[in-house]
C-alpha cells in the first residue's frame, strides 16, 4: 500500500512537471512560483534551481533554463506573471508595431485582473479587452494596430506624435485609414477628433 502511494505521488509529481514546463513553453520558458505551487512541483524545481536547469529570473519569477535570450523576453516575462492574461498595450505596442518613434521608457501592459509586480520599469492599466482587439505576438499579447491606435489617441501623447503613428500604421499597410476612421466613432469626441485630425494628415 505505501509503495502504490509512493509510486502515486512520483506519477502526481511528474505530472505537475509535464503542465509546469507546457505553461513556461508558452511563455519563452518563463513561469512563476505560483504556477508552480500550484502544479506540486517545488521539490522539483528547487532541484532544478540546483542543477542549473531552472534559473531565477526575478521576484517570484523563474524561467527553464536553454532558451535563448532575446529582445522580447521582458514582454515574455510579464505575460507568464499574469498567467497569458495581458496584452502589451499603448507606446510599447506602437514600439512593436513598428508606429512611429515614441521610445517608451516603460513597458505598458493593459491586463483585466491579477496582483501587478512591483517593477518600476512596468505600467498596468486595468481594464478588458475583447478578443478582436489583440494579437499573438507568439510568447505574449500585444494590442492590434488599430486598438494601439485608439488606445493612444486618449492618452496623452501630442498630436503630432499621434500623427507619426497613423501616418506610419496605413504607410506600411498595417491597417487601413478608413479601419481606424470606423474604430474612431466609438471613441470619446476629443479622442475620435484627435484620430480624425491625424488621418487628414496621413
Amino acid at each position: 500500500m505505501a509503495g502504490d502511494a509512493a509510486a502515486r505521488a512520483i506519477e502526481s509529481a511528474e505530472q505537475g512537471w509535464r503542465v509546469l514546463r507546457r505553461w513556461a513553453g508558452l511563455h519563452a520558458g518563463f513561469f512563476t512560483t505560483r504556477q508552480v505551487l500550484r502544479t506540486g512541483c517545488a521539490a522539483r524545481v528547487r532541484a532544478g534551481l540546483g542543477d542549473g536547469s531552472v534559473t531565477r529570473a526575478g521576484v517570484g519569477l523563474l524561467r527553464l533554463a536553454g532558451w535563448p535570450e532575446g529582445p522580447l523576453d521582458e514582454y515574455a516575462m510579464w505575460a507568464a506573471w499574469f498567467d497569458g492574461a495581458a496584452a502589451v498595450s499603448h507606446q510599447s505596442a506602437a514600439e512593436l508595431h513598428g508606429l512611429g518613434r515614441l521610445c517608451p521608457r516603460f513597458l505598458h501592459l493593459s491586463v483585466r485582473a491579477g496582483r501587478p509586480p512591483v517593477a518600476p520599469r512596468l505600467v498596468v492599466l486595468r481594464r478588458s479587452l475583447v478578443a478582436a482587439d489583440v494579437e499573438s505576438a507568439g510568447p505574449f499579447l500585444v494590442t492590434t494596430p488599430v486598438r494601439t491606435v485608439l488606445d493612444l489617441a486618449e492618452a496623452d501623447i501630442a498630436q503630432a506624435a499621434l500623427d507619426e503613428v497613423v501616418a506610419d500604421a496605413v504607410a506600411i499597410h498595417r491597417c487601413a485609414g478608413e479601419e481606424i476612421r470606423e474604430a474612431g466613432t466609438r471613441l470619446p469626441p476629443r479622442a475620435a477628433t484627435r484620430v480624425y485630425r491625424a488621418l487628414a494628415v496621413a
